[in-house]
């Protein structure tokens, strides 16, 4: 078994001890971070796969993308993103940031809800509340598309996609530290509910650490 695996934005491994932000030396606050991450522990439905973080965000990023999987099929997938910069961003009132992708395919009714971008809103923030998490500067999209098929394809039922793109500040700790570990399993907490699963039998306190099992299959695709 194994934990949840993601890539530096800078190629390492994580395991310098410096403590600069300067060149290819990670911070020790964000290799803390990135560590509790990586030891996050998941419910036996989600899979997790390295993915490539982006570059241009800030000094320090690492990422991850995850599924739900039943059977063959992802019932939801998403990416995360951990970002610091030690020398702080005034638009996110701290060091860090998590940015966040999550989609899924919806059922007709749950579709056709007019509340539906409010009520997934309220997902993410419900999600972060449940576990106790202080945060700050939340924003942003929820996206509903719907694709209609016509000629050769005009057997296929419609779909429609549901997709949360959002970002928020993890209040640090000591050391200047987020708890990441919570975050993350907020964040797959999050990405259960979009997939339709029911609550973990663990409970929310337990499930961030319940047996973990990441058997590698698609990973989701590239927004």
């Amino acid at each position: 078994m194994a934990a949840a695996q993601g890539h530096f934005s800078d190629h390492s491994n994580g395991a310098d001890d410096g403590d600069g932000a300067e060149g290819n030396t990670v911070p020790r606050a964000f290799r803390q971070a990135v560590e509790a991450l990586r030891a996050t522990r998941l419910r036996p439905e989600i899979e997790v796969d390295p993915t490539r973080p982006p570059q241009r965000l800030a000094p320090h990023a690492y990422a991850l993308e995850a599924a739900v999987v039943d059977g063959d099929d992802d019932l939801a997938d998403g990416r995360l993103v951990l970002l610091h910069d030690p020398a702080g961003h005034d638009a996110w009132q701290g060091t860090f940031r998590l940015v966040t992708l999550v989609r899924a395919e919806l059922e007709p009714e749950m579709a056709a809800d007019p509340l539906l971008p409010e009520v997934c809103w309220s997902w993410l923030t419900g999600a972060l509340e449940a576990r106790g998490l202080p945060y700050g500067e939340p924003s942003g999209t929820v996206t509903r598309a719907g694709s209609h098929y016509f000629g050769g394809l005009s057997d296929r039922n419609p779909v429609t996609q549901i997709e949360i793109r959002a970002s928020w500040t993890p209040k640090e700790g000591a050391g200047g530290v987020p708890d990441s570990a919570a975050h993350f399993a907020a964040w797959c907490d999050l990405l259960c509910q979009v997939a339709g699963l029911p609550p973990s039998s663990a409970g929310a306190a337990d499930s961030a650490t319940g047996v973990v099992s990441l058997p590698q299959r698609r990973g989701p695709q590239q927004p």
